[in-house]
């Protein structure tokens, strides 16, 4: 089979599968890797560690899959109708994690893509990766001609603005290649970098990964900075301000043709309807039960947890307060300290003895200061109203010894 034919037959294989949109281009160094490397040497990477680890890899898709020759760029659209209760819940979820985890929708669709190809071609090397490889897979979008990357840092499209999930298959067969994107259509427009809460945005095309919500609820596993935290506002899980602001997106009144073939990349109801005050009552069990398919359990039971007290915190409410407390006596110190900090922004009588009775037995250092401090915060919340500031006989003292 002639490499033209090949391509046809995979691109139309892949339209079959579900993919909206397919790209072809050599498997070549990223023009964009020496961005990256800056990038990583500004330590904008945050934790992301098996980026640096792996910062060479990114320089060629060889390393990725010996021989590589082409690559195959495909796109597959999320934008699904939004769930009436997801604009209600008290914590709001980034769009591409309403369904199940795409990572196994697109790997089914990739594997049988895949299978296809070495049909075709029974001596291609091939294989399929979805956004977990050293792999530019934005800049090997703009390559195959499907978008350019806007400033937000995003793959932006005409047809179906940053609503995209990227993945590739590797071949070392030779494909014809489509032509490069070569328009940048973002123009003096701000509108990301103006409405980000944190300044992830530092400049257009820049990215601060350690200020971005989606970066601080799914990747962070530590403390949230304490003075990102009010910034965050409702979002429990990842965040879509800089795509909803996007006029590309914003002109999409609703989702476009070519829907997913697959169900489970439609929004699934319990998980836009979640009250986070009731999720620190589930155990372990249930929380994997409820959570282990979908791209939620990235941030894992703990970081859900912090996540979920974070979000009460700045949207303090009497009713949250029994949810946090249970929170309070948490096995986990992170999610103890989180919990102490939303009680802190609660404020009360209510919030405060619970602080109190927690701080006489925390043992964990961190979450004893997070507590301490929360304290504070509620004699000051009581003295700015007039009302009898908290007792503080145990201000500054642990199970064990004094701070």
């Amino acid at each position: 089979m002639n490499r033209s034919d090949l391509t046809e037959r995979l691109r139309d294989k892949a339209i079959q599968l579900g993919f909206c949109s397919v790209g072809f281009c050599a498997a070549a160094e990223p023009a964009g890797f020496g961005r990256l490397q800056a990038w990583l040497d500004a330590g904008y990477a945050g934790q992301l560690h098996y980026m640096a680890d792996r910062r060479e890899a990114y320089r060629h898709p060889r390393h990725v899959l010996d021989g590589a020759r082409s690559l195959v760029v495909l796109g597959t659209d999320y934008r699904n109708a939004e769930p009436e209760v997801a604009r209600k819940a008290c914590g709001r979820i980034s769009r591409y994690a309403w369904g199940a985890d795409y990572h196994e929708v697109i790997h089914r669709r990739l594997r049988a893509l895949a299978d296809y190809h070495r049909q075709l071609a029974p001596g291609a090397a091939v294989r399929g990766v979805v956004d977990t490889a050293p792999l530019l897979e934005r800049e090997a979008a703009v390559l195959a001609g499907l978008g350019w990357i806007g400033r937000n840092t995003l793959l932006l499209t005409e047809d179906r603005g940053s609503w995209l999930f990227l993945s590739v298959l590797l071949t070392s067969a030779q494909l014809e290649y489509s032509r490069p994107y070569e328009q940048n259509h973002c123009g003096a427009c701000r509108a990301c970098l103006d409405a980000c809460p944190t300044g992830a945005l530092v400049e257009p095309y820049v990215l601060d990964a350690r200020k971005c919500i989606s970066y601080l609820t799914v990747e962070l596993r530590g403390s949230i900075p304490r003075e990102l935290r009010p910034r965050i506002g409702p979002w429990w899980f990842g965040c879509d301000i800089c795509q909803e602001v996007c006029p590309w997106n914003r002109r999409l009144r609703q989702p476009p043709a070519g829907r997913p073939q697959d169900e489970a990349l439609r929004p699934l109801e319990p998980a836009a309807s979640i009250e986070l005050a009731d999720l620190f009552a589930l155990n372990d069990a249930d929380f994997r039960s409820r959570f282990r398919k979908t791209a939620l359990w990235r941030a894992k039971r703990r970081g859900l947890l912090r996540n979920a007290a974070i979000v009460l915190g700045n949207r303090p409410t009497e009713a949250a307060i029994p949810g946090l407390t249970a929170g309070l006596n948490d096995a986990e110190p992170l999610v103890r300290g989180a919990c102490g900090w939303a009680l802190g922004q609660a404020a009360g009588p209510r919030a405060a003895a619970a602080l109190r009775e927690r701080l006489a037995i925390e043992k964990d250092p961190a979450a004893g200061e997070e507590i301490e401090q929360a304290l504070r915060s509620c004699s000051s919340a009581a003295a700015a109203t007039g009302h009898t500031p908290p007792e503080r006989g145990n201000l500054g003292r642990r199970a064990g010894g004094t701070a």
